[in-house]
């Protein structure tokens, strides 16, 4: 059997409590729970004025009783009960380089990945690459050399703080960072303009990303758009400094988004070989951010069996709690049961999917992916969440992972004071899975 390198990545957005209106899944299914919180910090920024509850997996035929919806696989139900979101009209080029989707599906939900200062830039340059539908691309950046060599289309790159820095970028100073995107903040309003829900990625310990993350976080929550950081932390060879000033930037930023997920690099290490080159360290961390973001938003984006409305995942992951986001990918017989162990089995994180209190997770295979095997992911997922937990799962068929099965999981709605029980927990039931 062979495996692709299973992550987890805490997620740790500012509040507790629910916001926005709920929605149902798009083939059947019942609606999330809302409640509502102000918001506060740098959410507040603005440049100007203007359960669904499921029982514990059973046994007999569980998946089914818990999705109604998969019996649309099966013909049971009016195929137009089924409604899937268009893709891109021409999946042209041009839209993986940054320039935004078709207007014509005017109701699909619009997502924008937003890269800050280097690190982050050189994540949405890797994840172009991947040629992801449905998401449109930006960098942000005050290194204009930088912004040039980016294959992000030219419309979609954003040079800040040109009166402050001149385009010769932050020198590594985060206050740098932050005042250039304050004093660019209409440019990057009218960059968010438009969107439903916005990842921002940066490489914290630097410059621009540090300083500049927050801000741009801040102004797209202001928005009101559900807005997620995915951030790295720096190598312990990258220096004390980088770390420090990493930590104060976690710090801003988790103020001014609905969830953040923290990827710390030197958790890396003890996933990767001794023999691994410095350049490819880096490319995994990059290949995790894309991971994560393509797992969100192909739950949102990419037609599938069972479609999942972006209110639905927006009910569970804004102002969410601290959370949590696996990834697992699996090949052979059981490769669907062993890519939701890999998903919950984490060399970067201690904390098990217990004591959530939402699940969003997806399973994307190829055109051979059977319903016996989703069956299959959602015991082992099912066998661990809490009886009480609001679920949405979203199934994506990819023809290009014929042989392969991925899943991702996000878990928000944690209890910090628990983290320790939860690993102990954790532990114990992934040990008895593999029995």
């Amino acid at each position: 059997m062979a495996t692709q390198l299973p992550c987890f990545t805490q997620l740790t957005p500012p509040s507790p409590g629910w916001r926005n209106e709920a929605g149902s899944l798009g083939a059947a299914s019942g609606r999330a729970l809302v409640r509502s919180v102000p918001f506060s910090g740098h959410s507040r920024f603005r440049c100007r004025a203007t359960p669904r509850s499921a029982n514990s997996f059973h046994k007999k035929d569980s998946f089914l009783d818990l999705h109604p919806e998969v019996s649309l696989l099966r013909g049971e139900q009016n195929d137009e009960a089924i409604n899937p979101r268009k893709a891109s009209s021409d999946g042209s080029t041009l839209e993986g380089l940054g320039v935004p989707p078709s207007q014509d599906d005017y109701n699909a939900a619009k997502i924008k990945v937003v890269g800050v200062g280097g690190g982050g830039s050189n994540a949405v340059n890797r994840m172009i690459e991947y040629s992801m539908n449905g998401v449109e691309f930006w960098i942000v950046n005050t290194d204009v050399q930088a912004i040039r060599m980016s294959p992000v289309h030219s419309q979609n790159r954003l040079q800040i703080g040109q009166e402050l820095t001149r385009g010769l970028g932050a020198g590594g100073n985060p206050d740098i960072g932050m005042n250039a995107a304050k004093e660019s903040c209409e440019s990057i309003e009218e960059a968010l303009h438009g969107a439903d829900m916005v990842f921002v990625t940066a490489g914290m310990g630097g410059g621009t990303g540090t300083g500049g993350a927050p801000v741009i976080a801040g102004i797209a929550k202001s928005m009101g758009i559900l807005t997620v950081g995915i951030v790295t932390t720096p190598f312990s060879f990258e220096g004390r400094r980088r770390a420090v000033q990493a930590q104060e930037g976690i710090s801003a930023l988790r103020n001014s988004v609905d969830t953040l997920i923290v990827i710390p690099n030197d958790k890396l290490l003890s996933a990767v070989s001794p023999n691994t080159p410095v350049t490819e360290a880096f490319n995994l961390a990059d290949d995790i951010l894309w991971q994560g973001i393509r797992g969100i938003s192909d739950i949102i984006t990419v037609p599938g069996l069972v479609n999942v409305d972006f209110a639905d995942v927006r009910a569970i992951m804004q102002n969410a709690g601290s959370s949590l986001m696996g990834i697992g990918t699996a090949t052979g017989k059981s490769r669907a049961r062993d890519a939701a162990l890999n998903a919950i089995q984490s060399p970067l994180l201690d904390i098990g999917i217990e004591r959530a209190t939402g699940i969003v997770w997806n399973i994307t295979g190829g055109n051979d992916l059977t319903l016996f095997e989703v069956n299959a992911a959602a015991e082992v997922i099912y066998d661990l969440v809490d009886p009480n937990a609001n679920l949405i799962f979203g199934s994506v068929i990819d023809p290009s992972l014929n042989g392969q099965v991925s899943i991702t999981l996000i878990a928000t709605g944690f209890k910090r004071q628990d983290e320790a029980e939860s690993h102990t927990a954790k532990v114990n039931t992934v040990a008895q899975l593999l029995v």
